[in-house]
């Protein structure tokens, strides 16, 4: 039985929501190098992001691996059928929705392409940190020590101009797509609208300036500026 395209929003809004929560999650574990820094435990074995690191690995942490790579198959899958019936019914005129400020934005109208750009994020990150971590680990062998893979991937200035610029494309993509997601699930209103904007915003902006934040932090460290 075909799903109709109000299914197959909400499905694509709720996977949307849960990426975001576990982004936030990433983060602040992620920015934990950032407080090591400060506290003069940047690279040490009891660093709150070593630990952070070893929590991720815990067997419970673990079997979430599988449910966060379904939510994201199913958030590409479904948002290349939405845009795919879009395109066929409305031309050129992707994602639109209902209030037509949002639709003239231009993360709006590009949504698939900004969600292409951020899947360059997930495949720089499962390359860079989780083979060397987490799957080392499932195939029996040592992790990598997490502060060092910090930095000898933000060792290279340019793959941190590289990494601020993917994330500025997520920002983009989330900026649009929390806003979108509610309106899909029905809790956005002419009271909320605005609220929920204001909200997305955040929250998007403690994803990217974390995540930036990590990178340069990392930077400043392999070049030597930080001890």
């Amino acid at each position: 039985m075909a799903l109709s395209s109000i299914t197959k929003k909400l499905i694509m809004s709720i996977s949307g929501l849960f990426l975001i929560v576990f982004m936030l999650l990433h983060m602040t574990i992620n920015f934990f190098s950032v407080i090591d820094s400060f506290t003069g435990k940047y690279g040490a074995a009891d660093g709150l992001f070593q630990a952070g690191c070893d929590f991720m690995a815990l067997p419970i942490i673990t079997i979430m691996v599988p449910v966060l790579a379904a939510g994201f198959i199913v958030h590409i899958v479904y948002a290349l059928i939405l845009t795919y019936g879009n395109y066929k019914a409305r031309g050129t005129e992707r994602y639109a929705v209902a209030n037509k400020t949002k639709t003239e934005s231009w993360a709006a109208k590009n949504m698939l392409v900004l969600g292409v750009v951020v899947l360059g994020i997930v495949a720089f990150h499962l390359n860079h940190f989780w083979a060397d971590m987490q799957l080392a680990e499932w195939q029996g062998e040592h992790a990598a020590n997490p502060y060092d893979l910090l930095n000898a991937t933000f060792g290279n200035w340019i793959w941190v101009l590289v990494y601020l610029v993917w994330f500025a494309a997520l920002g983009l993509h989330l900026c649009h797509g929390f806003w979108s997601a509610f309106q899909s699930i029905g809790l956005s209103n002419k009271v909320w609208e605005k609220r929920l904007m204001y909200i997305g915003y955040a929250v998007v902006a403690i994803i990217v300036l974390g995540f930036s934040a990590v990178a340069i932090n990392a930077c400043l460290h392999a070049y030597g500026i930080l001890g």
